[in-house]
Protein backbone atom coordinates (compact mmCIF):
# COMPACT_ATOMS: atom_id res chain seq x y z
CA UNK A 1 0.00 0.00 0.00
CA UNK A 2 1.71 3.56 -1.05
CA UNK A 3 1.89 5.57 2.27
CA UNK A 4 2.28 9.19 2.61
CA UNK A 5 5.79 10.45 3.29
CA UNK A 6 6.44 10.98 6.80
CA UNK A 7 8.83 13.99 7.78
CA UNK A 8 9.81 16.41 10.66
CA UNK A 9 7.22 18.66 8.70
CA UNK A 10 4.56 16.27 8.78
CA UNK A 11 1.32 17.82 10.49
CA UNK A 12 -1.99 15.61 12.16
CA UNK A 13 -5.50 15.62 11.92
CA UNK A 14 -7.25 12.79 14.13
CA UNK A 15 -10.48 11.13 14.72
CA UNK A 16 -11.78 10.44 17.86
CA UNK A 17 -14.14 7.78 18.69
CA UNK A 18 -14.82 4.33 20.37
CA UNK A 19 -15.53 2.22 18.78
CA UNK A 20 -13.78 3.36 15.32
CA UNK A 21 -11.31 1.19 13.36
CA UNK A 22 -13.88 0.11 11.01
CA UNK A 23 -14.26 3.71 9.97
CA UNK A 24 -13.35 4.83 6.10
CA UNK A 25 -12.48 8.35 7.45
CA UNK A 26 -8.99 8.29 8.10
CA UNK A 27 -8.67 6.56 4.54
CA UNK A 28 -10.70 9.51 2.75
CA UNK A 29 -9.09 12.64 4.68
CA UNK A 30 -5.91 11.22 3.48
CA UNK A 31 -6.80 10.65 0.10
CA UNK A 32 -7.82 14.68 0.29
CA UNK A 33 -5.04 15.67 1.33
CA UNK A 34 -3.38 14.20 -0.96
CA UNK A 35 -5.49 15.93 -3.50
CA UNK A 36 -4.70 19.14 -2.14
CA UNK A 37 -0.89 18.77 -1.93
CA UNK A 38 -0.83 18.66 1.77
CA UNK A 39 2.20 17.44 3.94
CA UNK A 40 -0.69 16.14 6.49
CA UNK A 41 -1.64 12.53 7.70
CA UNK A 42 -5.18 11.39 9.24
CA UNK A 43 -5.12 9.14 11.87
CA UNK A 44 -7.83 7.47 14.39
CA UNK A 45 -7.34 7.08 18.18
CA UNK A 46 -10.04 4.83 19.95
CA UNK A 47 -11.27 7.62 22.49
CA UNK A 48 -14.12 6.72 24.79
CA UNK A 49 -15.91 9.71 26.60
CA UNK A 50 -14.23 9.12 29.74
CA UNK A 51 -10.45 9.69 28.24
CA UNK A 52 -11.95 12.26 25.80
CA UNK A 53 -10.72 15.52 28.38
CA UNK A 54 -7.31 13.95 28.04
CA UNK A 55 -8.00 13.76 24.18
CA UNK A 56 -8.56 17.10 24.09
CA UNK A 57 -5.83 18.61 25.85
CA UNK A 58 -3.49 16.61 23.91
CA UNK A 59 -4.21 18.08 20.78
CA UNK A 60 -3.60 21.41 22.06
CA UNK A 61 -0.21 20.04 23.24
CA UNK A 62 0.65 18.54 20.07
CA UNK A 63 -1.06 21.34 17.96
CA UNK A 64 -3.18 19.11 16.00
CA UNK A 65 -5.12 20.82 13.49
CA UNK A 66 -8.26 19.66 14.14
CA UNK A 67 -10.44 16.65 13.73
CA UNK A 68 -13.60 14.58 13.83
CA UNK A 69 -15.68 13.71 16.82
CA UNK A 70 -18.05 10.08 16.43
CA UNK A 71 -19.90 8.33 18.63
CA UNK A 72 -19.99 8.48 22.00
CA UNK A 73 -18.21 12.05 22.28
CA UNK A 74 -20.35 14.15 19.81
CA UNK A 75 -22.65 15.73 22.29
CA UNK A 76 -20.15 15.71 25.29
CA UNK A 77 -16.61 17.20 23.65
CA UNK A 78 -18.11 20.89 23.77
CA UNK A 79 -17.43 20.93 27.15
CA UNK A 80 -13.91 21.01 26.11
CA UNK A 81 -13.71 23.38 23.13
CA UNK A 82 -13.40 26.91 23.00
CA UNK A 83 -16.57 28.01 21.67
CA UNK A 84 -18.75 26.21 19.61
CA UNK A 85 -20.72 27.36 16.06
CA UNK A 86 -24.39 28.32 16.18
CA UNK A 87 -25.41 24.86 14.62
CA UNK A 88 -23.82 22.54 16.22
CA UNK A 89 -25.43 24.60 19.46
CA UNK A 90 -28.85 24.43 18.43
CA UNK A 91 -28.23 20.26 17.54
CA UNK A 92 -26.44 19.93 20.79
CA UNK A 93 -23.38 17.92 19.41
CA UNK A 94 -20.09 18.50 17.44
CA UNK A 95 -18.41 16.59 14.91
CA UNK A 96 -15.83 18.69 13.72
CA UNK A 97 -13.67 20.92 15.30
CA UNK A 98 -10.31 23.13 14.01
CA UNK A 99 -7.33 24.30 15.97
CA UNK A 100 -6.22 27.59 15.48
CA UNK A 101 -3.03 28.42 17.84
CA UNK A 102 -4.60 26.60 20.22
CA UNK A 103 -8.24 28.23 20.33
CA UNK A 104 -10.82 24.75 19.72
CA UNK A 105 -14.12 25.55 17.90
CA UNK A 106 -16.63 23.12 17.21
CA UNK A 107 -19.35 22.51 14.23
CA UNK A 108 -21.33 19.83 13.37
CA UNK A 109 -21.60 18.27 9.88
CA UNK A 110 -23.69 15.37 10.04
CA UNK A 111 -26.73 17.09 8.61
CA UNK A 112 -24.85 19.17 5.96
CA UNK A 113 -23.65 15.33 4.60
CA UNK A 114 -26.41 14.08 4.77
CA UNK A 115 -29.12 16.09 3.13
CA UNK A 116 -26.15 16.65 0.23
CA UNK A 117 -25.88 12.72 0.04
CA UNK A 118 -29.47 12.27 -0.67
CA UNK A 119 -29.52 15.34 -3.42
CA UNK A 120 -26.02 13.26 -4.84
CA UNK A 121 -28.35 10.38 -5.00
CA UNK A 122 -31.68 12.37 -6.60
CA UNK A 123 -33.41 11.96 -3.51
CA UNK A 124 -35.85 14.92 -2.68
CA UNK A 125 -37.92 15.41 0.40
CA UNK A 126 -37.86 19.05 0.48
CA UNK A 127 -41.84 20.13 1.15
CA UNK A 128 -42.43 16.12 2.33
CA UNK A 129 -42.89 13.97 5.08
CA UNK A 130 -40.15 11.61 6.06
CA UNK A 131 -39.73 9.15 9.42
CA UNK A 132 -36.70 9.00 11.33
CA UNK A 133 -35.52 6.78 14.00
CA UNK A 134 -32.65 8.42 16.38
CA UNK A 135 -32.30 10.69 19.18
CA UNK A 136 -28.47 10.81 19.19
CA UNK A 137 -25.52 13.44 17.52
CA UNK A 138 -25.82 12.62 14.26
CA UNK A 139 -29.76 11.70 14.28
CA UNK A 140 -29.73 15.27 15.85
CA UNK A 141 -27.94 16.45 13.90
CA UNK A 142 -29.78 14.95 10.52
CA UNK A 143 -33.25 16.18 11.96
CA UNK A 144 -32.25 19.83 12.77
CA UNK A 145 -31.00 20.12 9.41
CA UNK A 146 -33.75 18.81 7.37
CA UNK A 147 -35.99 20.61 9.20
CA UNK A 148 -34.15 23.50 8.29
CA UNK A 149 -33.84 22.97 4.58
CA UNK A 150 -37.60 22.66 4.13
CA UNK A 151 -38.70 19.21 5.29
CA UNK A 152 -42.59 19.96 5.75
CA UNK A 153 -43.11 17.29 8.52
CA UNK A 154 -41.42 14.75 10.29
CA UNK A 155 -42.22 12.20 12.67
CA UNK A 156 -39.24 11.11 15.21
CA UNK A 157 -38.48 7.85 16.99
CA UNK A 158 -36.53 7.64 19.95
CA UNK A 159 -35.39 4.84 22.67
CA UNK A 160 -36.38 5.44 26.05
CA UNK A 161 -33.39 5.88 27.11
CA UNK A 162 -31.20 8.92 28.54
CA UNK A 163 -30.95 9.91 24.89
CA UNK A 164 -34.84 10.42 25.08
CA UNK A 165 -34.80 13.95 26.56
CA UNK A 166 -32.55 15.14 23.79
CA UNK A 167 -35.14 13.89 21.33
CA UNK A 168 -37.71 16.13 23.18
CA UNK A 169 -35.82 18.98 22.47
CA UNK A 170 -34.95 18.51 19.08
CA UNK A 171 -38.46 18.30 18.36
CA UNK A 172 -39.05 21.45 20.41
CA UNK A 173 -36.78 23.13 18.44
CA UNK A 174 -37.81 22.17 15.39
CA UNK A 175 -41.62 22.98 16.19
CA UNK A 176 -40.62 26.51 17.70
CA UNK A 177 -37.43 27.41 14.99
CA UNK A 178 -38.35 26.06 11.13
CA UNK A 179 -41.63 25.50 9.22
CA UNK A 180 -41.10 21.86 9.83
CA UNK A 181 -43.66 19.60 11.82
CA UNK A 182 -42.49 17.42 14.22
CA UNK A 183 -43.94 14.65 16.24
CA UNK A 184 -42.09 12.69 18.92
CA UNK A 185 -42.66 8.49 19.27
CA UNK A 186 -41.26 6.27 21.18
CA UNK A 187 -39.39 3.54 19.16
CA UNK A 188 -40.74 0.71 21.17
CA UNK A 189 -44.36 1.34 19.90
CA UNK A 190 -44.50 -0.53 16.88
CA UNK A 191 -47.76 -0.08 16.20
CA UNK A 192 -46.83 3.71 15.65
CA UNK A 193 -43.47 3.03 13.58
CA UNK A 194 -45.57 1.04 10.80
CA UNK A 195 -48.06 4.03 10.63
CA UNK A 196 -46.10 6.63 10.21
CA UNK A 197 -43.51 4.51 8.23
CA UNK A 198 -46.50 4.04 5.50
CA UNK A 199 -47.33 8.21 5.27
CA UNK A 200 -44.04 8.80 4.97
CA UNK A 201 -41.63 9.65 1.69
CA UNK A 202 -38.54 8.65 3.29
CA UNK A 203 -37.68 6.15 6.56
CA UNK A 204 -33.93 6.43 8.53
CA UNK A 205 -32.26 4.78 10.60
CA UNK A 206 -29.77 7.18 12.46
CA UNK A 207 -28.60 5.01 15.36
CA UNK A 208 -25.93 3.05 15.68
CA UNK A 209 -28.21 -0.24 15.27
CA UNK A 210 -26.44 -2.15 12.46
CA UNK A 211 -22.95 -1.53 12.93
CA UNK A 212 -20.48 -2.92 15.10
CA UNK A 213 -21.09 -4.79 17.67
CA UNK A 214 -24.66 -4.63 16.62
CA UNK A 215 -24.55 -6.14 13.09
CA UNK A 216 -27.25 -7.96 11.99
CA UNK A 217 -29.89 -6.60 14.21
CA UNK A 218 -32.73 -3.75 13.09
CA UNK A 219 -35.38 -2.12 14.44
CA UNK A 220 -37.97 -2.87 12.41
CA UNK A 221 -39.85 -6.45 12.61
CA UNK A 222 -40.46 -7.28 9.36
CA UNK A 223 -40.78 -6.48 5.59
CA UNK A 224 -44.82 -5.57 6.55
CA UNK A 225 -43.12 -1.94 7.94
CA UNK A 226 -41.69 -1.21 4.37
CA UNK A 227 -43.31 -0.92 0.73
CA UNK A 228 -41.74 -0.57 -2.49
CA UNK A 229 -42.40 3.59 -3.63
CA UNK A 230 -40.64 4.08 -0.20
CA UNK A 231 -37.04 5.46 0.26
CA UNK A 232 -35.20 3.28 3.16
CA UNK A 233 -31.57 4.92 3.92
CA UNK A 234 -29.47 4.44 6.85
CA UNK A 235 -26.46 6.07 8.53
CA UNK A 236 -24.52 3.09 9.31
CA UNK A 237 -21.91 2.69 6.01
CA UNK A 238 -20.13 -0.26 7.52
CA UNK A 239 -21.31 -3.23 6.49
CA UNK A 240 -22.35 -1.02 3.80
CA UNK A 241 -25.94 -3.24 3.53
CA UNK A 242 -27.60 -3.90 6.94
CA UNK A 243 -29.90 -6.13 7.87
CA UNK A 244 -32.55 -3.50 7.76
CA UNK A 245 -31.73 -2.22 4.15
CA UNK A 246 -31.26 -5.94 3.01
CA UNK A 247 -35.01 -6.39 3.79
CA UNK A 248 -35.87 -2.95 2.15
CA UNK A 249 -33.80 -3.88 -1.13
CA UNK A 250 -36.07 -7.48 -1.16
CA UNK A 251 -39.25 -4.97 -0.79
CA UNK A 252 -38.47 -2.89 -3.57
CA UNK A 253 -37.59 0.03 -1.86
CA UNK A 254 -35.00 2.53 -3.09
CA UNK A 255 -32.08 2.08 -0.49
CA UNK A 256 -29.09 4.38 0.95
CA UNK A 257 -26.05 3.38 3.25
CA UNK A 258 -24.04 6.05 4.75
CA UNK A 259 -21.14 6.23 2.77
CA UNK A 260 -22.44 9.48 1.03
CA UNK A 261 -23.63 10.87 4.29
CA UNK A 262 -19.96 9.86 5.62
CA UNK A 263 -18.09 11.31 2.38
CA UNK A 264 -20.05 15.05 2.09
CA UNK A 265 -19.49 15.39 5.93
CA UNK A 266 -16.26 14.84 5.69
CA UNK A 267 -15.20 16.74 2.57
CA UNK A 268 -17.51 19.65 4.44
CA UNK A 269 -14.83 18.81 8.23
CA UNK A 270 -11.93 19.04 5.49
CA UNK A 271 -12.93 22.57 4.17
CA UNK A 272 -13.27 23.77 7.70
CA UNK A 273 -10.19 22.30 8.45
CA UNK A 274 -7.80 22.99 6.14
CA UNK A 275 -10.04 26.14 4.63
CA UNK A 276 -10.22 24.42 0.88
CA UNK A 277 -12.48 22.73 -0.81
CA UNK A 278 -11.85 19.07 -2.58
CA UNK A 279 -13.95 17.95 -5.36
CA UNK A 280 -16.54 15.58 -3.72
CA UNK A 281 -16.61 13.36 -7.57
CA UNK A 282 -12.76 12.72 -7.50
CA UNK A 283 -13.26 11.43 -3.58
CA UNK A 284 -16.27 8.99 -4.66
CA UNK A 285 -14.18 7.87 -7.39
CA UNK A 286 -11.07 7.70 -5.22
CA UNK A 287 -12.46 5.99 -2.06
CA UNK A 288 -15.16 3.75 -4.58
CA UNK A 289 -18.40 5.29 -2.78
CA UNK A 290 -21.55 3.37 -3.28
CA UNK A 291 -24.68 3.91 -1.78
CA UNK A 292 -26.39 0.45 -1.76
Amino acid sequence: MERHQITGHTELTCLLAYPIRHSNSPAMHNAAYEKLGKDVVNLAFEVDAEHLEDAIKGVRAMRILGGNISMPNKTIVHKYLDEVDPAAELVGACNTFTNRNGYLKGYVTDGIGYMASLKDNDIDIIGKKITIAGSGGAATAIQIQAALDGVAEMSIFARDDKFYANAVETVDKINSKTNCKATLFHLEDLDALKKEIASSVLFTNATGCGMKPLEGYTYIPDKSFFRPDLIVTDVVYAPPETAMLKMAKEVGCKTMNGSGMMLFQGLAAIELIMGEKVDSEYMKAKLGIKYD
